[in-house]
C-alpha cells in the first residue's frame, strides 16, 4: 500500500519541485542541466515503456493467446499514439523550449495556456503509472511495484522543467512568487489523480489490462519523441542529453530486470 501511494506522488513531486525553481532563479533553468534532465528523463521512459509496460503486455496473454499475444501489445500502442495526437490537435500545443519577446499580458496568455497543456499532458502519464500499479498488484502479475516506482521517478524527472516553464513564466507576469509556485505545482494535481482513477477501477479492467500497459507505453513514447527528444537535441550542449538519455535507460532496464 506504502509502494502504492508513493508511486502516485512521486510524478507530482517532480512538479512541485521544478516549479520551487521560481524562488531561487532569477532567470529560465540553466541550459545544461534541462539538457541533462530531458534526455535522462527520456531514457528512463523508453525503456520503462519497453519492460514495463510493452513486455508484461504481452507476458500476460502469452498462454492464452500465444504468438498472437503480440495483437493487445500492438493495438494499445497505437491507441495510446493516437489518444496523445487528438490530445495535441484540441490543445494548444507549446513546447518546453518556447519563449518569444512580449508583453505582460501576452505573456500571461501564454503562460496560461501552458498551464492547460501542460495539465491536460499530464493525465496519460498519471494514468499510466496507475496502470502499472495495478498490474502490480494483480495476483500473478509479471509486473513490479519497484518496475511502478521507477517509471514514476523518470516522469518526475520530466516534469521536473514542466513546473518551472509555468511557475518562472508567472512570476515574469507579475504574480508573486508564492502564487506562481502554487499554479506551478496545481498543474501536476492530475497525475496522482488520474492513477487514482485507474486503480480503483483495476477490478473492472483486469481483461483489459494488457491493452491498458501498451497504451500507456503509446503516450509515454509519443511524448519522449514529440516533446523531450527534440528539445534536448536542439541548440547547443545536446550531448548531455545523449549522456542523460543513455544513463537513464540503463538505469531504468537494471532497476526492472534486476528488481522487478
Amino acid at each position: 500500500m506504502y509502494g502504492t501511494v508513493l508511486g502516485l506522488m512521486i510524478p507530482l513531486l517532480g512538479t512541485v519541485l521544478g516549479s520551487g525553481f521560481v524562488f531561487f532563479m532569477r532567470d529560465e533553468m540553466p541550459p545544461r542541466l534541462q539538457k541533462a534532465l530531458l534526455g535522462f528523463a527520456s531514457g528512463v521512459m523508453v525503456a520503462a515503456s519497453i519492460w514495463s509496460l510493452i513486455i508484461p503486455s504481452m507476458e500476460m496473454v502469452e498462454d492464452d493467446m500465444g504468438k498472437m499475444r503480440i495483437i493487445p501489445a500492438v493495438g494499445g500502442f497505437l491507441l495510446g499514439i493516437a489518444f496523445l495526437l487528438v490530445i495535441d490537435f484540441i490543445t494548444p500545443h507549446l513546447h518546453l523550449g518556447s519563449n518569444t519577446p512580449e508583453g505582460p499580458k501576452s505573456k500571461l496568455s501564454r503562460t496560461a495556456m501552458l498551464t492547460f497543456a501542460v495539465t491536460i499532458h499530464n493525465l496519460p502519464e498519471g494514468m499510466a503509472v496507475g496502470v502499472v500499479l495495478a498490474g502490480a498488484l494483480q495476483a500473478g502479475s509479471a509486473i513490479s511495484t519497484t518496475a511502478a516506482l521507477a517509471m514514476a521517478i523518470g516522469i518526475a524527472i520530466q516534469n521536473v522543467p514542466e513546473g518551472a516553464i509555468i511557475s518562472m513564466p508567472m512570476r515574469e507576469a507579475g504574480n508573486s512568487k508564492l502564487k506562481s509556485f502554487i499554479i506551478g505545482s496545481l498543474s501536476g494535481i492530475v497525475e496522482p489523480l488520474g492513477g487514482i482513477l485507474v486503480i480503483l477501477l483495476a477490478s473492472t479492467i483486469v481483461p483489459a489490462l494488457p491493452y491498458l500497459l501498451s497504451f500507456a507505453a503509446g503516450a509515454m513514447l509519443y511524448v519522449v519523441v514529440e516533446e523531450l527528444i527534440p528539445e534536448a537535441s536542439e541548440g547547443e550542449h545536446s550531448n548531455l542529453s545523449t549522456i542523460g538519455f543513455a544513463i537513464g535507460f540503463a538505469l531504468m532496464m537494471t532497476l526492472d530486470v534486476a528488481l522487478g
